[in-house]
């Protein structure tokens, strides 16, 4: 038995001698009963505190400075699930003032009056004890019940902080997007500006469909498994992206951004979007607790085998008990002007999660309340030679291939064909499954990019009929749809289709695709 285990079903033994209660502990021992003897109150106080299974006391013992204060006081603080039993010798059962009171104030009590045969004690402590033992299971229980409870909560939380972040995240892209589309909506006659926007309003979109496909993965990311799609980088680069992202608070703000960086290209191996959101956001959170019309100034420079870019500001700053707790989630500084009032108090603590994830760490620095604050990234720096091998990609064209694009939505499939121009391939389109059927017969395509989700006929069905026709045997089938759970692709893998692309596709890994088709020879 763990010690534990034997304080917590021991008989405590307050009576009348010292003999009356040796006698009594040999007795129970006997019976493979643990025992221990108190001497007074005090001692039987302290074993209480420590765990016992049940009290037997003599009537003798409950007078002024004796048991009956004691056991009050130690039954008044025990916890809902517990209801020590206590024993109580007596001369006469329940006829003195003494033993009504106790019987008053104790509640679960057994008396026994003396003279007493042994076989009635041992059976009486016996019951007694299984009874604190069917305690004892209900506070394991309840223990575990409060785990679960607790587990719920954590789990519920979670939830609710990814959701949060979810949407606080969104918002920074969605900004820039709209104003591009407003800026062109009023004047789209300058080449230049309209390349700028179409970059701008792409990355946005890229950063977009990460966060959307974070929201798919809700149950990974509540565990902290965010999936990183490293590529090398110009942290320079990022650093612009995320000044981007944090433009519409830094022009509310009317702050003047001071940028310092190298000459040469600073190269990690990084997921592009995440790191535009760490910058992002530490701009985002120097606009808002700058001084309206103040500084911020960004740096980047080489330390070693690490890039070091600080980003500080000019205003409010963090007082010395908060630094330590600044990227925590939900931490928020002080409210001290209008532009600080948005925001869920998330920004900081991504920031730190994003970098743990890419091998680097983010510290806060600060002199204290209106003295403005800086923040320090360190990044771990890549092969140059990567970097430049990435930047040299070309865009591919495929000439001597013929893509038919299937779907009920005519945007995504105008845009789609737009693509397919682009890349240089001959298509046609189809806009339900009985026409894609048609043309596949008559077009003879390559390959066929599926649009699951169409009414009447749907891809999968599309992807069976095909499939039965003898002369579509090197047919390669793409679904390009909204469905993208593991139970969708497996329906297109059922259905006959080769590749599962959810939208919106990602036009490198498309290409990539496409000619990979043309290399293996299944073009006819």
């Amino acid at each position: 038995m763990a010690v534990d285990d034997a304080l917590r079903l021991r008989v405590l033994l307050l009576l009348a001698t010292a003999r009356d209660a040796e006698l009594t502990r040999e007795l129970l021992a006997k019976e493979g009963i643990d025992a221990d003897i108190c001497a007074d109150g005090v001692q039987l106080a302290d074993a209480l505190a420590r765990g016992a299974g049940a009290v037997l006391v003599a009537e003798e013992m409950l007078g002024p400075g004796g048991a009956m204060n004691v056991l009050a006081h130690a039954l008044e603080r025990q916890p809902r699930w517990s209801d020590l039993p206590v024993l109580l010798f007596t001369k006469g059962g329940a006829d003195s003032l003494a033993v009504g009171d106790a019987v008053a104030a104790l509640g679960n009590v057994t008396l026994l009056e003396r003279p007493l045969r042994v076989a009635a004690l041992v059976s009486t402590v016996r019951t007694a004890l299984r009874a604190r033992r069917r305690q004892y299971e209900i506070e394991d229980q309840l223990h575990q019940l409060e785990q679960v409870r607790i587990a719920e909560a954590t789990a519920a939380r979670r939830k609710d902080e990814f959701l949060a972040m979810l949407g606080h995240e969104l918002r920074n892209p969605l900004a820039p997007v709209r104003n591009a589309l407003y800026v062109l909506s009023l004047d789209d006659s300058d080449p230049q500006r309209r390349a700028e926007l179409r970059t701008m309003m792409e990355r946005q979109v890229n950063h977009m469909v990460r966060l959307v496909d974070d929201l798919l993965e809700a149950s990974r990311l509540s565990r902290g498994m965010i999936t990183l799609h490293r590529e090398p980088l110009d942290l320079r680069q990022a650093l612009q992206a995320g000044l981007e992202q944090s433009r519409p608070l830094i022009e509310a703000g009317r702050h003047q951004v001071r940028m310092a960086l190298p000459d040469a290209p600073l190269p990690i191996d990084a997921d592009p979007v995440r790191i535009a959101q760490v910058f992002g956001n530490l701009l985002n959170n120097a606009a808002k607790y700058g001084n309206p019309g103040g500084q911020i100034v960004v740096t980047a420079r080489r330390d070693g085998a690490w890039a070091c870019v600080s980003v500080e500001d000019d205003g409010t700053g963090i007082a010395a008990d908060d630094l330590a707790h600044v990227f925590d989630l939900f931490v928020q500084g002080p409210q001290d002007n209008e532009a600080t009032q948005e925001g869920m108090g998330i920004g900081l603590a991504l920031v730190r999660n994003l970098l743990d994830l890419h091998g680097g760490d983010v510290t806060a620095h600060s002199d204290g309340r209106g003295t403005g604050a800086r923040f320090e990234v360190r990044l771990p720096l890549a092969n140059v030679t990567q970097l430049s091998a990435a930047a040299t990609q070309k865009p591919s064209t495929l000439t001597d291939m013929r893509v038919l694009v299937v779907d009920d939505n005519v945007d995504a499939a105008t845009s789609m064909a737009m693509v397919v121009d682009l890349l240089g391939a001959e298509r046609q389109v189809a806009h339900d499954g009985a026409a894609a059927l048609q043309a596949i017969a008559k077009f003879q395509p390559h390959v066929v990019l599926l649009d699951i989700g169409m009414p009447g006929m749907d891809g999968y069905e599309v992807a069976r009929q095909a499939r039965a026709m003898p002369q579509n045997a090197g047919l390669v089938l793409v679904a390009v749809t909204g469905w993208s759970q593991k139970v969708d692709r497996q329906r297109s893998r059922d259905a006959g289709i080769d590749h599962h692309f959810p939208k919106p596709v990602d036009v490198s890994k498309l290409t990539a695709l496409l000619e990979d088709t043309v290399s293996t020879a299944q073009v006819r």
